[in-house]
């Protein structure tokens, strides 16, 4: 068959022809792809010439351009719009590509090219990012074992193997229950939830087959919301028990192997633990570094939160409530204590943050900050009829990228949000400009009805196009180092910085109408929100830190022969005093971040490492009294989102801030200083 996925793409911006892409492509578009790779790494690793920079490190960056390509499709579809034949294929390539992966990092005559260079690297007269990119490409095939001996790297090619199928299943299994479970309404069921929410759970519930009935889904921006609304508690207590129990039936098993076979893979390496293992190569280094930083912050969130569940607990005896309040009641009561002590709640805000709005203020901010334009472009051959395409443009004009969109939850999309690409930046032969995608799960507007956010979905709006500037801003010669390839616990850094870029009176004014009436958030609705900043804190900061805690310990510690995974999180969290009423953010059998690939493995505590970067770097900008003060501004795109990972992380923030920070900034962000 004429293969899409095999073609040169002569379409806009080189998109691939999703129009054209059938699922029954990708198996021999990979298989062709997967061929054409190992020749060229054949070609490398044989070469007869003297190793040197070109003919080795730079020729194994171009190497696999097609199968960079055919996998940049397939694994966002797999992600944003699968199916079940997407689904099958998903698990038999998740170990066909880790075969592959593990057949070049071991072998030997690639490897012994690439140490010869790393050795003499002194002398080869490489610039900064040459040098850079070599040290990186050793120490990864270091770490994905090009040192063991035959019998050793037999060994770590099947427990990588086997860890690429069963993250494939576990992603798979709370996708099931995401996508499966849906609560159905009736009229009288919806008591407390806003007109906005009622249309669009109508609307939900008629495209799911129930018309005249209204639904929630485990979207977050759906279960959320109803827990913090709905003033049925026993409904409350169906969605919250359903959205902590994700994964639950199926993924427990799964969770002790993997844990099982990265505790075997780190000792291999020669370390310790697995913790070890993946703290090595970050800015923490070492889990004692982690728990450090999380210790600094848990004592204080734990006090606050005992003084917020003291203010829910009152509020709810006062109303005559006649239970302790639990988990499925936090939510919900913490938004009466707002209503209460800052005259704010969901449904007076949310009509505040429209979604257009939203993505518009988000534009300006780049545009303020980085002298970026944003163009829609209509017509565009896309992998979804909700996905939007926006090329984005310098201030002379010239292409930097293109943007793509794709707000809305479906059941064929996993939950969360997050930043991928179809295409990344370097300059290897030429300029290649990136083509980055934004993914959330938001609850679309009924009825051609605007899409209203919560504040904390426009944090997440946000944050998210944060990631995407880190794409899309990339300005590095080598795929290696471009883009989001940073540190684990750096990579959070632009994201979640550019979050704070929301709660600045000035964008709110412009990008906060009021979705009926088109008026600007009122001086005294900015001036509440302001002093409600560190409203619930300790509640948020406490189901993080829980979350990451978990997972410390469980890759520090191991899976014993009886491991039992709910066991173990319940020892975890007790170990720490966590509050019964709060639940950690992510459980672990849909703790996606960690299980779902090993990208943020011994590694959830990030955000919080970012946070005490981003708190600091924000303050550089208070500092001048400005918010987009331009020499800061220029510094900032110059040395974090536009710098990929060309040098080490803490080389890259000194290089903008002039010194590292400390915690101080994060406990004064959270309220707790």
């Amino acid at each position: 068959m004429s293969n899409p996925l095999l073609a040169n793409w002569t379409t806009p911006f080189r998109l691939p022809p999703f129009g054209r892409i059938e699922s029954a492509h990708f198996r021999p578009a990979f298989e062709t792809a997967l061929a054409q790779h190992r020749a060229q790494i054949e070609e490398i690793a044989s070469n007869p010439s003297e190793p040197d920079f070109q003919n080795t490190i730079e020729a194994l960056e171009r190497a696999g351009e097609m199968l960079t390509d055919v996998g940049a499709v397939f694994w966002n579809l797999t992600a944003t719009d699968t199916n079940p034949e997407l689904q099958e294929i998903e698990r038999e390539m998740a170990g066909a590509l880790s075969r592959h992966s593990s057949e070049i990092s071991m072998n030997p005559a690639l490897f012994g090219r690439i140490a010869n260079l790393y050795d003499k690297r002194e002398a080869l007269g490489l610039s900064s990012e040459q040098r850079r990119v070599l040290e990186l490409t050793y120490k990864n095939f270091v770490r994905a074992g090009a040192k063991l001996g035959d019998a050793d790297k037999a060994r770590l090619k099947t427990i990588m193997e086997q860890l690429a199928e069963l993250s494939t299943r576990f992603s798979q299994n709370v996708l099931a229950d995401e996508s499966s479970w849906l609560l159905l309404l009736e009229e009288d069921d919806l008591d407390g939830l806003s007109a906005d929410f009622r249309s669009a759970a109508a609307q939900t519930a008629a495209e799911r087959g129930a018309p005249g009935k209204y639904a929630v889904t485990l979207a977050r921006s759906s279960a959320e919301t109803f827990l913090q609304t709905s003033k049925r508690r026993d409904l409350r207590e169906i969605v919250f028990r359903a959205w902590a129990s994700r994964g639950e039936n199926h993924n427990a098993t799964l969770i002790k192997e993997i844990i099982e076979l990265r505790s075997e893979r780190a000792r291999l390496l020669g370390f310790a633990s697995f913790a070890g293992f993946k703290l090595d190569d970050t800015m923490a280094k070492t889990p004692r570094a982690v728990r450090d930083l999380l210790d600094k912050v848990w004592s204080p969130a734990l006090a606050r939160a005992a003084e917020e569940r003291a203010q829910i607990q009152a509020i709810a005896d006062e109303e005559g409530a006649n239970f302790t309040v639990a988990g499925h009641d936090w939510r919900y009561y913490a938004e009466r204590v707002r209503k209460n002590l800052y005259d704010l709640d969901q449904a007076s805000l949310r009509p505040y943050f429209q979604l257009e709005n939203m993505i518009a203020g988000a534009f300006h901010v780049a545009e303020k900050l980085f002298g970026l334009r944003f163009v829609e472009q209509k017509g565009l051959e896309l992998y979804h009829p909700d996905v939007r395409a926006f090329e984005v443009l310098d201030k002379e004009g010239n292409h930097v990228a293109l943007f793509l969109a794709d707000y809305f939850a479906r059941p064929s999309k996993r939950s969360g949000a997050w930043m991928s690409d179809f295409r990344s930046q370097h300059k290897l032969d030429g300029e290649v400009r990136p083509t980055i995608v934004n993914v959330m799960n938001f609850t679309k507007g009924a009825d051609g009805a605007p899409t209203l956010l919560s504040l904390d979905d426009a944090r997440t709006l946000f944050h998210e196009f944060g990631h995407a500037l880190h794409g899309m801003l990339s300005d590095v010669t080598y795929p290696l180092v471009a883009g989001t390839n940073v540190a684990r616990d750096f990579v959070e850094l632009p994201s979640q910085l550019y979050e704070h870029w929301l709660s600045e009176p000035a964008v709110l004014k412009q990008f906060a109408l009021h979705a009926q009436t088109g008026e600007p958030m009122p001086d005294d609705l900015l001036q509440r929100i302001a002093a409600a900043r560190h409203f619930n804190q300790g509640f948020g900061t406490v189901e993080f830190c829980a979350s990451a805690y978990v997972d410390l310990d469980i890759h520090e510690r191991g899976a014993a022969p009886d491991f039992d995974a709910s066991a173990f999180e319940r020892e975890s969290l007790e170990s720490i005093s966590m509050p019964q009423e709060i639940v950690m953010r992510h459980r672990l059998p849909h703790f996606s971040h960690i299980f779902s690939g090993d990208g943020y493995s011994a590694g959830y505590y990030s955000y919080l490492w970012a946070e005490v970067l981003d708190a600091d770097a924000f303050e550089a900008f208070k500092e001048t009294g400005d918010p987009f003060a331009p020499e800061v501004a220029e510094k900032l795109h110059k040395h974090i989102y536009s710098a990929g990972g060309r040098q080490e992380a803490a080389e890259a923030y000194l290089a903008f801030r002039g010194r590292m920070p400390t915690v101080e900034p994060l406990l004064r962000q959270r309220g707790f200083a």
